[in-house]
């Protein structure tokens, strides 16, 4: 029986809720002094607006401290969900503004986008876009692939803190509380953001020609989408607006280092046996799957002979199996070439796409840990079959020190990972119903789905709204790994049906 939630369970997601907003608010502060340095007015009014918007909200939702402040998981699984739900639509509001997309819908869907480090856009001439929203987009990401509710949880107690922490999908504390592991995520972002903003600037400038300031601004933004494998970028090309091989191999290496869990991070950095970290069922089964999806893109495109020379090939192929790896979405070719690569080449892309990056990473997907669990049980299963009936087999892995792959944890990797496939063929039977052939309804479903971007042109401001909205849809559930969507279905349910 559903036991239907009172009054202090209200009050007590409402608080939270409210102090999670107040924290992603003062993130306007940044694209405003930047409106105001560049004397963008329209922006600088929005921006005012949707700070206010926070304010107003995060103020109401807060008002009334709860009698008990510690939060179940219950609790915190439903304020992740509704944060991810509500900080869109308040973020969208200086994009709807702007006069840039079709309908408020449209800039919806690019704010989800921008949060979920997605990079799918709806976006019209986004070369005239103004800097300060263009800033705004990527800084959606940023706040998105470290997680808002993370920044929150920095400057929360414990137990608050830690139904908060894996309502957003963080599976690994790799510190003793949820802030210190929280500091340090957003220390090592920080960190990364200053190199790559030196790296990425240098390129643009000694490479590219760029000037200090122009270099400065798309350092930035390519570091914010690159690192937290986003995909957006400040020119409507994609990477491929800057033609340089140099600028792809840096952007490459950023896009690495996001895939990769912040415990990974940790253990390079900080940990005293770092390099045993390489060993990792996680790190391993990255490694192969990565090689397993180029050599099937690489198969794939000298197949098709989309590209005459092998370095042309291997440049496209190689960068664009990252890009889908590691769940980030950046493009060297338009998407109506993109939608050539059928075949292999579409089967390792969209491969690539679906198993994704590392666990407590920006990346999406099924996950690499979970690729690897899963591979481990099937291992063990032909074993099973093949060895003799008082054969011992070894239910253990390495991962971080010796674990167990206990019943529990099987059957969670595989409820996971089947609702992962159930919702790349949802999308795809929604595409198939408006017309879309197999092939582009089933890419751009996985791309959502697992929080890529890369787009063969499905998504675009004329396609159906059920479409977008399935869309929408995919992107929340993908990033928040299901748990905290069903932990909020449930509350609704308990709230109406509940006795």
């Amino acid at each position: 029986m559903l036991v239907r939630p009172d009054v202090q369970d209200f009050r007590i997601i409402s608080y939270y809720l409210g102090r999670v907003l107040l924290v992603a608010g003062a993130f306007l502060g940044l694209p405003l002094a930047w409106a105001l340095i560049g004397r963008e007015w329209a922006p600088v009014s929005s921006f005012v607006l949707t700070a206010g918007a926070f304010a107003l909200l995060g103020v109401l939702a807060s008002s009334r401290p709860p009698g008990e402040h510690r939060l179940d998981w219950s609790h915190g699984m439903v304020v992740a969900a509704l944060t991810w739900l509500i900080v869109p639509a308040l973020g969208s509001l200086p994009l709807a503004l702007s006069g840039h997309f079709g309908s408020p819908l449209d800039a919806y869907f690019d704010a989800m986008s921008g949060l979920t480090t997605t990079g799918l856009s709806l976006l019209q001439d986004l070369d005239h876009l103004a800097p300060s929203l263009n800033f705004w987009r990527h800084l959606l990401q940023f706040m998105g692939g470290q997680g808002i509710v993370l920044a929150a949880v920095s400057v929360f107690a414990g137990g608050v803190g830690l139904s908060l922490f894996y309502g957003e999908a963080r599976e690994e504390r790799f510190l003793p509380s949820v802030a210190s592991t929280g500091r340090f995520i957003w220390w090592a972002s920080v960190v990364h953001l200053l190199f790559g903003v030196v790296v990425l600037g240098s390129v643009a400038y000694f490479t590219l020609g760029f000037s200090p300031v122009r270099s400065l601004f798309h350092g930035l933004l390519v570091f914010f989408a690159g690192f937290d494998t986003g995909g957006f970028t400040p020119q409507s090309t994609s990477i491929g607006y800057y033609h340089s091989a140099v600028f792809e191999a840096a952007t490459a290496v950023f896009m690495v280092a996001g895939a990769m869990s912040f415990g990974l991070h940790y253990a390079l950095w900080r940990g005293p046996r770092r390099w045993s970290s390489l060993r990792n069922l996680e790190t391993r089964t990255l490694a192969f799957t990565l090689l397993l999806t180029a050599t099937l893109a690489f198969l794939g495109l000298a197949v098709l002979g989309v590209y005459r020379s092998v370095p042309s090939l291997a440049r496209q192929g190689l960068f664009h199996v990252l890009s889908a790896h590691t769940g980030t979405g950046f493009a060297t070719v338009p998407s109506s070439e993109l939608v050539r690569w059928g075949g292999l080449a579409f089967g390792g892309v969209a491969l690539a796409m679906a198993l994704g990056g590392m666990a407590s990473s920006t990346a999406g997907g099924v996950k690499s840990l979970r690729v690897g669990l899963a591979l481990r049980m099937l291992k063990n299963q032909i074993k099973l079959v093949l060895l003799p009936d008082k054969a011992v087999i070894s239910h253990a892995y390495f991962q971080g020190g010796a674990k167990r792959l206990t019943p529990a944890l099987s059957q969670a990797v595989l409820l996971v990972s089947l609702l992962y496939v159930a919702l790349y063929l949802l999308g795809a039977g929604v595409g198939l119903a408006y017309g879309y052939p197999l092939q582009d309804a089933l890419f751009e479903s996985v791309s959502a789905s697992a929080n890529v971007g890369l787009s063969v042109g499905v998504a675009a401001p004329s396609m159906p709204i059920l479409l977008e909205v399935t869309y929408i849809l995919q992107m929340w559930l993908g990033r928040l790994e299901f748990v905290a969507v069903f932990a909020l279905l449930g509350f609704c349910v308990a709230a109406v049906r509940g006795k």
